[in-house]
């Protein structure tokens, strides 16, 4: 997919982690050989093309549209499928997929769970007694710093997802022009249960622009965020500060 990944497990028999370990990085290759845009041969390229149709791919593929038909939905059409006319749900399958194998890990035993997809996070259980996971969130105006730390705390499940230019420049297109998102932003982490819809909420809030997002983000239930402004302005949900820590 582009990115990095890794693993941070604890807990649990050790046959049956490392097990589950050698079957999320199967998946994750198989994700990227089904879903990837930039492959002619992926099934969601040849979908594209007309070559297969949705019952021909594998039930993933079916899954994930749907997934993202929901996005689409729920954020009034600013989480979009296309991207230059063509089919492109990549802006959910990281972080579904993320999700994904954090789960099974989960399954397989483990007591605490930290996926890490191209700095978007998964977290399930705790690293230890009294102890949460702790997710630090850059800062994209200044390398090297940090602008909050979110807390797992009290959380079976959390998930932290950042969509913005800092690392990957402007990326993000805005579905209304088809061109690239021109807004107020610089970035927008958002921070919930599931890292499927944290991913897809903070790709559509930053295609937004801070003042329609916050609201936007407001109205989601189990859902906090942080949105950066180009000014260096710092807005975020009312729940945020509870999950700072």
């Amino acid at each position: 997919m582009g990115t990095v990944f890794s693993f941070d497990v604890r807990g649990g028999e050790p046959a049956a982690i490392q097990a589950a370990l050698a079957e999320a990085v199967i998946q994750l290759h198989r994700v990227d050989e089904v879903f990837s845009t930039y492959r002619e041969d992926s099934q969601i390229s040849r979908l594209a093309d007309g070559e297969l149709t949705v019952e021909e791919c594998d039930p993933e593929v079916a899954e994930v549209l749907g997934l993202c038909a929901e996005a689409e939905r729920l954020s009034d059409g600013w989480f979009s499928t296309r991207y230059e006319g063509r089919l492109d749900p990549t802006g959910l399958v990281k972080g579904w997929s993320t999700e994904r194998v954090a789960r099974l890990l989960t399954a397989a035993g483990a007591s605490g769970v930290n996926v890490n997809g191209g700095g978007d996070v998964q977290l399930c259980g705790v690293p230890g007694p009294h102890r949460p996971w702790r997710v630090g969130v850059a800062d994209p105006l200044r390398p090297g710093s940090l602008a909050a730390v979110v807390s797992a705390a009290g959380a079976d499940e959390l998930a932290v997802a950042t969509s913005g230019t800092a690392e990957r420049g402007a990326h993000i297109v805005d579905p209304r022009t088809g061109r690239s998102a021109v807004t107020d932003l610089v970035a927008v982490t958002v921070v919930g249960p599931s890292l499927t819809w944290a991913d897809a909420w903070a790709t559509a809030a930053f295609a937004m622009g801070s003042r329609q997002a916050l609201d936007w983000l407001e109205s989601l239930p189990d859902v906090d965020a942080l949105l950066i402004t180009a000014g260096n302005e710092v807005r975020c949900t009312g729940g945020l500060a509870q999950r700072l820590g």
